[in-house]
């Protein structure tokens, strides 16, 4: 593969468990959004000079479903250069048999995380990976221009559309011709089936899959949600956003160009960044609901995993354990807005001074809404790419909602007769 194993830590003064006798190399494997390798190179240093050992990051490519795949191939060849793997809060059922089991290991630090996130990542009893951070979106708005024209944050999906067409139709004619007024994943990848999900949760439309494996996407409150946001293309939404990741829609807004934006914490800290052009012009707030529904944040968060095909397992663990401790995750926090998965870092008094938006972003994680990747289990990434491909063909004008969802539940019960395993 051309490259010793990776390791990637953040910056917290913990105590490794055991240390090796002599110095190791690691390797860990991390996407990038934002910032993520250049905090996470920081925090490597610093687990170096605390371990001995050496840590190389072998980045991937921004997109989820990349990744993904990429891990798979590495695992069912067994690579042996690969001892630490970044991992989605969806990925255990599909990864489970090729990562160690961390439960003895973190035995004592798991009772300091949110009970539900470590039990997302138990297989069968075993421990897949263990949390590096905790995620779920909310809608960004731009606090000056609703104070401008006399609005409040939307409370539902209605709301902002009504919002951002009179927002966008005032600068407009005020020649503010750059503005648009919503922006959000709507590319064909995992991203999308976290915006569809919200869309469709957030109406009563269901959550695609029930917890029991039942398809219940197919019904007209879902459909309604879908023909509702494919509403927004060319309207409040340009054309591009059928294209458009994380990054793609936070260039759009970081540059001063969208009212709304739906986006994951990490782009809090950046938005305020010295660079931004919305810099102390904005704010978020819960997800919009659906009309007669809630608020639906999906679930998101990444976790570390270690290879059973590592030659390095015992330092990869502490590698791990240092990742995940109160303080490196209290270090995220502050310099990333990320979300912990230690609630009691919710309360703590520097992330609330840094970050202050940290504290109130508990009450979305404690509503998020997870994807079906649990009672789809191995089959989950085919379940994920049918029903981002209906949304995408459905916000493109490739068929009505109704249509699709048709179809889709026609392939969703093909792969179910061949089992959720």
């Amino acid at each position: 593969m051309g490259f010793r194993n990776v390791a990637a830590t953040l910056a917290a003064g913990v105590m490794l468990s055991g240390g090796a006798a002599s110095a190791e190399e690691l390797a860990l494997v991390s996407g990038a959004v934002g910032k993520d390798i250049s905090e996470l190179r920081m925090q490597l240093d610093e687990y170096e000079k605390q371990s001995g050992n050496t840590v190389k990051i072998v980045e991937m490519p921004a997109s989820t479903t990349d990744q993904f795949g990429q891990y798979r191939l590495w695992l069912s060849a067994g690579n042996e250069d690969v001892d630490v793997y970044r991992t989605d809060v969806i990925w255990a059922p599909q990864l489970a048999a090729s990562f160690v089991d961390l439960k003895d290991a973190m035995k004592d630090e798991i009772p300091k995380h949110i009970p539900s996130i470590i039990e997302s990542q138990t297989v069968d009893g075993k421990l897949v990976a263990f949390p590096m951070f905790t995620d779920a979106p909310a809608l960004y708005y731009r606090k000056d221009l609703l104070e401008k024209y006399g609005k409040e944050p939307p409370k539902t999906w209605s709301d902002l559309t009504k919002t951002a067409e009179e927002i966008v139709k005032k600068e407009h004619e005020a020649g503010n011709t750059q503005l648009t007024g919503f922006v959000f994943q709507g590319a064909p990848y995992e991203g999308l089936t976290c915006d569809g999900l919200e869309w469709v949760a957030s109406s009563g439309g269901g959550r695609i899959v029930s917890p029991e494996g039942d398809i219940t996407i197919n019904n007209d409150k879902a459909a309604a949600a879908l023909d509702m946001a494919k509403g927004w293309i060319g309207t409040i939404a340009p054309e591009g956003v059928l294209s458009y990741k994380e990054e793609e829609s936070r260039g759009v807004w970081q540059t001063g160009n969208a009212v709304f934006m739906r986006n994951w914490p990490y782009a809090f800290a950046l938005s305020n960044g010295a660079d931004s052009a919305v810099k102390g012009k904005f704010d978020v707030v819960p997800l919009p609901a659906g009309e007669g529904g809630n608020s639906a944040a999906c679930l998101g968060g990444w976790n570390l995993a270690v290879s059973k095909y590592s030659k390095h397992k015992d330092a990869a663990i502490d590698l791990v354990k240092f990742l995940g401790s109160e303080r490196a995750q209290k270090e995220r926090a502050v310099n990333q807005s990320r979300l912990p998965t230690i609630p009691e870092l919710y309360d703590d008094p520097d992330i609330a001074k840094a970050q202050p938006i940290v504290a109130s972003w508990g009450k979305v994680v404690d509503n998020a809404v997870p994807r079906p990747s649990a009672p789809t289990k191995k089959q989950y990434n085919e379940v994920s790419k049918e029903f981002w491909t209906a949304v995408n063909e459905t916000l493109a004008g490739r068929g009505t909602a109704a249509d699709n969802l048709d179809k889709l539940e026609k392939r969703l019960r093909r792969l179910k007769r061949g089992g959720w395993e």
